[in-house]
């Protein structure tokens, strides 16, 4: 995916979550803050889940998105934000399935 491709891509869903948002609905943002090794996406990429488990975006892709959408629903009803980490060394990132040799860090925040 080109840069010019993923910027649209994270813009799309940076209007979804503002708009699930002025809608009512309970919305998290979850940001790449940083990656080491071999990631799937780069830092920056974003997805945006309500309240109810809907999701726009990608962050990794695979089983990470779901442990990353489970999160979200926590930070949306606690609204305190989290970082979280998945890599090949965290018996975590192993169960969700980031076995790329890399290892990434993605911030969890509730979008007032």
């Amino acid at each position: 995916m080109s840069d010019a491709t993923t910027a649209v891509i994270d813009h799309d869903v940076l209007a979804t979550a503002e708009g699930w948002a002025r809608a009512g609905r309970g919305v998290a943002l979850a940001t790449v803050v940083e990656t080491w090794g071999s990631a799937p996406r780069p830092v920056g990429s974003h997805l945006v889940i309500d309240g109810e488990g809907n999701f726009e975006g990608s962050v990794s892709g695979g089983c990470v998105e779901g442990a990353v959408v489970g999160e979200a629903i926590e930070v949306i009803g606690e609204g305190r934000p989290r970082m979280l980490e998945f890599g090949v060394a965290d018996e975590t990132a192993w169960r969700v399935g980031l076995s790329c040799g890399g290892r990434i860090r993605v911030y969890v925040e509730k979008v007032a």
